[in-house]
Order: C-alpha cells, then structure tokens, then sequence
C-alpha cells in the first residue's frame, strides 16, 4: 500500500486522471475560499466543479459493512464518490491524525474503491492537507 500525494503507482492511468482531477478541482475551491469554512461547504464546492468538470458524482454515499454473514448498515457515508473509482473525503480540521487515514483506508475497503483522497480544507497551503492512499 502506498500513501502520500506524489505516487500514481497500483491504479490504472483512467483512475489517476480521476484523481488529477479530484486535486485540481480541490486547489480551485482552496484558491477561491481559503481555510476556515464548514466541510459541508468544501464538499459543497467539489462536487460542483467536478460535475462541472464533466465527471459523476456522488455525496453522502452509504457503505455497508460486511461481517461474515451479516450485512451491517453502521453509517459509514463517502463524502465524494466519484466516477464510482475515487473516494474522496473532505476535513476541515486543525490537523490530520492517523484515524483519518484508517477511516479512509476502512471506506476503501468496504466500498472496494482502490484510490481515495483525504483532503483538509483548513490549513494555509492545501498540499499540507492532501493525503492520496491506493488500496
């Protein structure tokens, strides 16, 4: 497993256009706004420019954890469900912890998406809150 931002090694070259994408939609709504809004409002935004950059979408996206043989619906919700191939999971928090690459690393796993974007809205420069994972 790789994680960082600088890598595109484990997915396919359409999975890390997606992902281009995803950082360059997200740097536009962090150029625009800056740091210190509501999550609700960054994903608000990224969204938009995605489906204005051509590419579908989905927010709030339910995953069901499978448990040997129960399927439990436990309210784990994607933020960004794009293109059905990259989840991307928005913050606005003072710091990214390790628990917030092991939720995305679980929303990886139960939605079987292998590429996913943790993006912290709230620092100064975005780079400092961008963490690219590949399941």
């Amino acid at each position: 497993m790789h994680s960082g931002h600088d890598g595109t090694e484990a997915v396919s070259p359409q999975v890390n256009q997606i992902g281009r994408a995803v950082m360059d939609a997200a740097f536009a709504v962090h150029r625009e706004l800056g740091p210190g809004l509501l999550e609700s409002v960054y994903e608000h935004c990224l969204a938009g420019d995605l489906v204005r950059a051509g590419l579908s979408v989905e927010r709030q996206v339910a995953i069901p954890v499978h448990y040997r043989d129960q399927r439990l619906d436990v309210g784990f919700r994607l933020d960004l469900l794009v293109e059905r191939q990259v989840v991307v999971e928005v913050k606005s928090i003072d710091a990214l912890a390790s628990i917030h690459t092991a939720q995305i690393l679980t929303y990886l796993r139960f939605s079987q998406v292998r590429l996913g974007y943790l993006i912290n809205f709230n620092t100064t420069r975005l780079k400092d809150g961008f963490r690219r994972l590949v399941l």
